[in-house]
Formats: C-alpha cells, sequence, structure tokens
C-alpha cells in the first residue's frame, strides 16, 4: 500500500460561494418570517382580547385594554421599522434564484450548455444575483432615510 497522501478534491471557490450565499439567504429569510409570524401573532391575540376584556366592567379593565392598544402600536411599528416580512420575501427569492442557478449550472442546461467558459458564467451570474440584492436593500435604505429627513 503507498504511503502517499491521499489528495483532497480540489476546493471550488464558486461553488463554495454559491452554498455560502444559498445558506445565507436561507437562513435570514427564515429568521425574518419567524420574527414576523411571531409578533403577527402576538398582535392579533392582544387585538382578539380587547373586545373580551371590554365587556368587564372593573376599573383595571381599562388599563389592560389600553396596555393592549399600546402593545399592538408598538408591535406594528418595530414590524415597519424592520421590515421583516419584506425582507423574509426578498431573502426567500434571491434563495430560491441561486437554488435554480445551481441546478441549472449542474444539470448543464442552458445557458450553461454552450457557454464558452460555463464556470465563469455561473460566477457572473451568482454575483448579479446578490449584487441586485445588495441594490435593492441600498435604494430601500435611501428611500427610508430621505423619508426620515423630508
Amino acid at each position: 500500500m503507498s504511503t502517499e497522501a491521499i489528495k483532497s478534491p480540489e476546493i471550488d471557490p464558486i461553488m463554495e460561494r454559491l452554498e455560502d450565499q444559498i445558506g445565507w439567504y436561507d437562513r435570514k429569510s427564515m429568521a425574518n418570517q419567524r420574527c414576523f409570524k411571531s409578533i403577527k401573532m402576538v398582535e392579533i391575540t392582544a387585538a382578539a382580547i380587547i373586545p373580551f376584556l371590554s365587556a368587564f366592567s372593573f376599573p383595571e379593565m381599562m388599563w389592560a385594554t389600553g396596555g393592549l392598544g399600546v402593545l399592538i402600536t408598538v408591535l406594528e411599528g418595530i414590524l415597519h421599522l424592520n421590515q421583516y416580512q419584506q425582507n423574509w420575501i426578498a431573502y426567500r427569492s434571491t434563495c430560491e434564484c441561486l437554488k435554480h442557478e445551481k441546478y441549472v449550472y449542474l444539470g448543464k442546461a442552458s445557458p450553461y450548455v454552450n457557454a464558452a467558459d460555463p464556470h465563469a458564467l455561473l460566477a457572473e451570474r451568482v454575483e448579479s444575483l446578490v449584487s441586485q440584492e445588495h441594490a435593492k436593500w441600498a435604494s430601500v435604505q435611501q428611500q427610508e432615510a430621505k423619508a426620515k429627513t423630508a
């Protein structure tokens, strides 16, 4: 038996980057979905409790219903400020586009089938998708900054 070291498969930086980005967008999408749905569940529950509590005539019920109203307003402000739903959808969309690109490339389908250098084309298309997401994010940030100063 040879004592020669077994060569590990060559690391492909393009596929590594693609997998990294798919994982990042997948995790961020799920985290934003969880935050959005959790906050919405609390809001819906608080809104449903208000009419129930208003049926009671105890003085403390006014404080409880008022507190629930404040809670709903604060939670809605947090949703608006952090854009959980919009981020969830945008990140999921980018993740799915990246997955699509991966499987089209692995399947040697169009546009890769006739490309002079399919690997380079994959790198260009992956970076284009990621750049588009960054551009959208920057645009939203600029719009929010303008709205705050107006």
